[in-house]
């Protein structure tokens, strides 16, 4: 079966690729507000919430523009690549419906730690808008087409297990080409 008729029978370009696109206005946001918002915010932070571990809170402050967009660009080669594998597959992809449950799932985060801070946090203002109505609306399109694989409560722990990684990873690799790791 070629790539047409696969689409053809899954899902198109606007559920599949739309992820790598919903994902870019998000990280945009971020990449505008995370150096300042940290700046700005941590020392705050850290008083209130003393519990969290003083290495966490050395890193946030550390991280300046270039090092965060270093990092936004090592995610966008993994969200891209599980795009494109779900354009390939139609939307059956695992790696894919992985990725687009991972985003959605990232999203009820942010709103979390918006929610935790008592105000705005970089991701707060494109979780709602963006990041959780694009999720749903592609699992509607995933299922309308039969594509889509159950959601079981293991999937979402691998979902964020596989965004935490790949953030981790990103993160690393930004410090590294940025000189600072």
């Amino acid at each position: 079966m070629s790539g047409r008729e696969i689409g053809r029978c899954g899902v198109g370009a606007s559920v599949t690729l739309g992820l790598l696109a919903a994902w870019a206005v998000h990280d945009a946001e971020e990449v505008v507000m995370v150096p300042r918002w940290a700046h700005d915010r941590v020392p705050e932070l850290r008083g209130r919430f003393p519990r969290v571990p003083d290495q966490i809170w050395r890193h946030l402050e550390s991280i300046d523009e270039r090092e965060f967009a270093n990092a936004v660009a090592g995610m966008a080669v993994v969200v891209a690549a599980a795009a494109a594998d779900g354009y390939r597959t139609g939307g059956r992809s695992a790696f894919y419906q992985g990725a687009l449950n991972g985003f959605g799932l990232h999203g009820l985060v942010h709103l979390a730690q918006a929610a935790a801070v008592r105000g705005y946090t970089p991701g707060s203002v494109t979780s709602p808008l963006v990041v959780i109505p694009f999720t749903h609306w592609a699992r509607g399109r995933l299922r309308r087409a039969g594509v889509l694989r159950p959601a079981r409560p293991r999937d979402a722990v691998q979902g964020l297990a596989l965004a935490a990684a790949a953030t981790a990873g990103a993160h690393l690799m930004a410090r590294r080409v940025t000189n600072r790791g």
